[in-house]
């Protein structure tokens, strides 16, 4: 095995982990502000693919153009999906919670299966096709712009929240609903934006892998469980922590199958979970309780 081998798999590894971040993030903001664990995260992600999907195959717009379209409308759905579901179950026990939030995930993979099949689909031919080579090393540029979106993403999402007042107001809820409300912030509208920047970062994730990545309904299984992964191990409401986790666990989950075998690949990162939870439960970031 040379360094060459190394180092590409290495680079492989930080740019899947730059979008475990980017869906850990969406994920780790809601949990952040309302305490509430989204198991339907994913199928927001699935969602996004499957815009950036139609939109490709009925009109040819390519996914990097149809971005922002679809991030409005995943910002969109989560909004109304936390106006007419979420909101009435803010004060309601957590079993009441993970089942709501487990339904909505049953519910939308039905959804996707009835209108899609459950039919594998690729988009062929982006402006995103091919690959590049930096010194001998070759990366696909549907990865590497993938990667560098979800960077840019995150960035804006840590600029969002530090810079500006509504930011501010996200993040005062996060820290205190009570002290925030008696200060004029309306609780209720930061719970929905979260909701919504929550599912606009899960789509915004799907439509950068929908360039290299199979789109079908359960597709959001595929990330869930690693998100949970990233989003406990950065710290929960951690948006920094997300990020270094993502990259972390994306590094460690491809080098591992590249050393181990690639049947091992999801069993290190559950290991990683579980040592995790074991010796830091509040994850690297993360406030202990």
């Amino acid at each position: 095995m040379t360094f060459d081998i190394l180092l590409q798999t290495f680079i492989s590894g930080l740019l899947i982990g730059l979008i475990y971040a980017l869906v850990a993030i969406g994920l780790t903001l809601i949990f952040g502000v309302m305490d509430i664990v989204n198991f339907s995260h994913g199928e927001f992600m699935m969602f996004g693919m499957y815009s950036s999907f139609w939109l490709f195959s009925l009109y040819a717009l390519d996914p990097i153009f149809t971005l922002p379209l679809t991030a409005l409308f995943l910002f969109a759905l989560g909004v109304i999906l936390y106006k007419l579901v979420i909101r009435k179950i803010t004060d309601a026990p957590m079993v009441s919670q993970i089942f709501t939030t487990f339904g909505l995930m049953i519910l939308f993979r039905g959804i996707a299966q009835f209108f899609w099949k459950p039919d594998f689909r690729t988009i062929e031919n982006s402006l995103v096709s091919g690959h590049v080579s930096f010194g001998g090393l070759y990366l696909g540029l549907p990865q590497l712009t993938a990667g560098v979106g979800a960077l840019v993403v995150t960035a804006a999402i840590y600029f969002f929240l530090t810079k500006t007042k509504l930011g501010a107001a996200l993040e005062a809820t996060a820290a205190d609903k009570e002290a925030a409300q008696l200060m004029g912030i309306d609780s209720q509208k930061m719970f929905a934006l979260a909701w919504g920047l929550g599912a606009a970062c899960a789509g915004v994730a799907g439509v950068l892998l929908s360039t290299f990545f199979p789109i079908f309904p359960e597709v959001g299984a595929n990330f869930i469980l690693i998100a949970f992964v990233v989003v406990n191990l950065g710290g929960f409401g951690s948006v920094v922590g997300a990020l270094i986790a993502g990259i972390l666990v994306g590094v460690i989950e491809v080098m591992g199958g590249l050393l181990l075998g690639p049947q091992y690949k999801l069993a290190i990162v559950l290991v990683l979970f579980l040592g995790v939870l074991m010796f830091r439960p509040q994850g690297l970031l993360g406030k202990a309780q």
